[in-house]
């Protein structure tokens, strides 16, 4: 799992993109098509056109890092967002570890994580509080 820090974004470009182009092209890319700073130090991530070849584009500080994959047999599943008419979209780095590792994330859904509080409701919508140093027990149906 890729894990960023938050003021990092990473952009994915919706139109296919030569996988075999590299640094100087990508960076054009990203600053002529996608009307991005290539070096702000954002993640930029490019497919090619049989979705076979998975290119990230990203500075350092001190240079362009580029790293692909491509795949020996299959392509990737690109979820419906990254097949819309605009020039890109954001998506989190969790998303893109599913995509490289060639998980299909049609018909998957993120689950709303419950509260942090120790104030539950039950099903009557009462309050239940934690007093006791023991957890709130929860049948399934109420998570």
């Amino acid at each position: 799992m890729v894990t960023l820090p938050p003021s990092v974004q990473l952009f994915v470009a919706t139109t296919p993109v030569d996988g075999r182009r590299g640094f100087d092209a990508l960076s054009l890319y990203v600053q002529s098509q996608l009307q991005l700073d290539a070096l702000s130090g954002h993640l930029f991530g490019f497919f090619n056109r049989r979705r076979d070849v998975a290119s990230v584009l990203f500075w350092d500080r001190t240079g362009f890092v580029l790293w692909r994959k491509r795949l020996e047999r299959g392509c990737f599943h690109l979820p419906e967002k990254l097949r819309s008419a605009l020039q890109h979209v954001v998506i989190e780095a969790a998303e893109l570890s599913l995509i490289l590792e060639g998980i299909d994330l049609r018909g998957a859904r993120q689950r709303t994580p419950p509260l942090a509080s120790s104030h539950r409701t039950n099903s009557d919508d009462k309050v239940v509080t934690n007093s006791g140093s023991l957890p709130l027990a929860r049948s399934r149906a109420q998570w």
